[in-house]
């Protein structure tokens, strides 16, 4: 199965997060990919300079469009900036994809430092979209603000995990790299366990993009019919090897390399 991919997310005109790093990840993945532009921005691998949300009806007619003809077997959700693009979004999830898997990335924050949701929608996200979710994949600092506690430590990551799944979140991914250490630990909880997929660090600061890819990546499995630990280990094997070859661009957060291979279906 190829997987149908539907990415609701924003532009970088940079190309190394965004709708351009999903596409490229789902193509690589073996997927096929659809999208739904939600915002445009002007940024680069120092700073976002320009943010424009694309129109509510824009968004929701894209989503329709793809889920009406080419058809859908997972969704991603990425940048979505306002509380009226999250809230109608949500409103085409419960309309016309209550049964297709959901992956949230809940992006807030630049690796530049930018806000990329406004302060107002954060109360949609946490009340109505990550409850749709199937699986969601915050960093450190999203998994704060959205537990509700502090994670300086592995235990803390456990916690915060088995509280958004006690809120009523399938599957909650922690990613461990705003942790210091070299040994980079991110954490699946489930209703079956909590697991932890642990790799020695790489140091480099070409990591834009990363955390739009692994949730690119985990989605493609999704809807290529993995179970979710493979579709994980294998989205995040795929990420090691793009930081590993990234190209050197930029004087900041440079991007991945989105042409590395992992084996479509059954390697990582």
């Amino acid at each position: 199965m190829r997987g149908r991919v539907l990415i609701v997310a924003g532009s970088d005109s940079g190309g190394g997060a965004g709708i351009q790093a999903d596409v490229k990840t789902v193509t690589a993945l073996g997927g096929y990919c659809g999208t739904a532009i939600t915002v445009l921005t002007a940024q680069d691998t120092k700073s976002v300079t320009k943010i424009e949300p694309v129109s509510v009806d824009m968004v929701v007619r894209q989503m329709h469009m793809m889920l009406n003809d080419i058809g859908v077997d997972c969704i991603k959700m990425g940048m979505l900036y306002s509380h009226d693009i999250v809230e109608a979004v949500t409103d085409v999830i419960d309309a016309k994809a209550a049964d297709i898997p959901l992956v949230v990335d809940p992006v807030f924050v630049a690796k530049s430092g930018d806000r990329l949701l406004k302060e107002d929608a954060l109360q949609a996200f946490t009340m109505r979209l990550i409850l749709r979710a199937s699986i969601i994949t915050p960093n450190i600092p999203e998994a704060e603000v959205l537990s509700g506690i502090a994670v300086q430590n592995r235990d803390d990551m456990v916690r915060a995990a088995e509280i958004l799944h006690d809120q009523g979140v399938p599957a909650v991914l922690i990613k461990g790299g705003h942790m210091t250490g070299d040994l980079l630990t991110d954490l699946l909880q489930t209703k079956d366990a909590t697991e932890l997929f642990e790799a020695e660090r790489i140091h480099s600061n070409h990591t834009h993009g990363t955390g739009c890819t692994l949730a690119s990546g985990i989605a493609t499995g999704i809807a290529q019919g993995m179970e979710l630990r493979d579709a994980v280990r294998r989205a995040r094997e795929f990420v090691r090897q793009a930081i590993t070859s990234a190209p050197d661009f930029g004087s900041g957060h440079g991007p991945l390399d989105h042409t590395v291979t992992v084996r479509p279906l059954d390697g990582y």
